[in-house]
Order: structure tokens, then sequence, then C-alpha cells
């Protein structure tokens, strides 16, 4: 009985490792400058992790196939040193790889968060709150006016809490419920959340930044291909977080300078 499980468990960790060798699940298309960095880490990742999986698979198994068949009252020899070597060696293998993968790793992530985003890149803010995205522009003149938590009435559509009657900055800055922004432009997103724990996940832009109550976070990012993308929190953040999403519209720069227009005279 204990070599036919021996036998199961390497076919079943096979068949479990052939979806990932033959890339039957695609990721889904990459719109942006960074993402191509991002899947080969998470390429690799795969890779080491279903190695290491495969060998502690075949590993179980022999130790099954070989100790199945003792007889009751069969001396079983003992490992050198007790489980000493064999607990210090995974140690190191496991914090070697941990560690390599933390370095190359690295430089996936740096263009989005460890570099500063160019001198005209476009500032998008966003908003998080139970349970609904808010995007805000600065207008013509290119400037954000102050937030006032104090001000902030939903049922009057002032998602930020602007005071645009005393905050001259304010009296122009566009805000909507969808995030449209022109492509192969430098976007600069600065990110805060109005209640709980939220998260901005865009699968296509291989971004997904939790919104942190208290702290004001930024990434910048290039989006590629012109569409529409869904926007999803993915931080559970009350009873109607499975509705929370808003859409990314990736347009023209033509067809954005447009739409901008439009939410100006909106406003």
């Amino acid at each position: 009985m204990g070599k036919f499980f021996a036998v199961v468990l390497v076919i079943i960790a096979l068949v479990s490792a052939y979806p990932i060798v033959t890339h039957k699940y695609a990721p889904p298309v990459d719109i942006s400058t960074h993402g191509h960095a991002i899947d080969e880490q998470l390429a690799d990742t795969m890779a080491e992790a279903g190695l290491a999986f495969l060998g502690a698979q075949l590993l179980l198994a022999f130790f099954i196939w070989k100790f199945s068949g003792r007889k009751e009252g069969e001396k079983v020899s003992a490992i050198p040193s007790g489980a000493k070597i064999m607990v210090a060696a995974a140690f190191i293998f496991v914090g070697t790889e941990v560690l390599a993968l933390g370095v190359f790793g690295q430089k996936a992530w740096a263009s989005v968060y460890f570099t500063a985003p160019a001198a005209d890149a476009l500032q998008v803010q966003a908003q998080a709150g139970q349970f609904a995205f808010y995007f805000r522009y600065p207008g013509p003149d290119g400037k954000f006016g102050p937030l006032h938590p104090d001000k902030i009435d939903e049922g009057n559509a002032n998602f930020f809490g602007l005071d645009p009657a005393n905050d001259v900055e304010s009296r122009d800055d566009v805000v909507a419920a969808e995030m449209a922004i022109p492509v192969n432009k430098e976007i600069h997103m600065l990110m805060h959340a109005k209640d709980v724990g939220h998260s901005f996940f865009i699968r296509e832009l291989r971004i997904q930044q939790d919104f942190v109550p208290g702290l004001d976070l930024s990434l910048h990012f290039t989006a590629t291909k012109i569409g529409k993308y869904e926007i999803v929190c993915t931080q559970l953040c009350g009873l109607g977080h499975y509705n929370m999403k808003a859409y990314l519209n990736v347009l023209s720069q033509e067809d954005f300078d447009k739409w901008m227009k439009e939410k100006i005279a909106e406003q």
C-alpha cells in the first residue's frame, strides 16, 4: 500500500506541473512599459518554486517507497547527527532562493516604485472609499486644490472635500468616477484612502497597490494600448467589497483632450 501511495504521489506531482510547464494559464495582455519585467519575474518565481515542489514531492515519494515495507520491530537507521544537517541544508537552500528572487525582483519593481516620475507626467489623484473609486485631475492651472475632510459631502458629489469658494486652485479641478489617461503618456498617480484599507488593481497594467489609511502613496506607469480596463479593489473592505470597481480608459491624446474638455464643462 505504501509503494502504491508513492507512485500516486509522483503522478499527482507531475500532473500538477504539466499546465505550468506548458503555459496553459497565459497571463492577460500586457499594456504597460514595465509589465514585461514583472512577467519575467513571475515566470522565474514559478519555475524555481515548481522545481522545488517537484523535488520535495519526489523525495517524499522516495522515502515512502523505501520505508513502507519495513517489518514490525525492524530497526530504522538514524540520520547522522539527527535531522540537523537536513534542516540546515533546507534553510540555506530556501534562504538563497528567496534572497535571489528578491534581488532579481528589485529590477522589476524599481521602475514603478524606486524611480521618480518624469517632470511632465500627468498627475491623477485616486481616492478609495467604501465602496467606490474617484479620480481628480488638475485643471488648466496645473494645480490641485487643497483637501478638506470636513467638507466631504457625497450627497452633493463633493467626494474630495474641495472648497472652490475659498481655494482658487480647486475651481478648475476635474473629478470623475472613471480614470481616463492618454496612451503612451507617463501617469503619476497619487493615492489615499478615505476610510479603511483598499487596493488598486489593474491586471493588464501589472499594478496592484494598497491604499493605506493615513498615508499618501504614489506610483507611476505608462499605458501602451488603447482600450477599457477594469479597476478592482483586492482588499476586503466591507460588505460592498465585491462591487467596488471602476474603469480605466486609455485614450488617444486627441480623445483624452476632448474628454477633459467635456469634464471641465460639467464641473
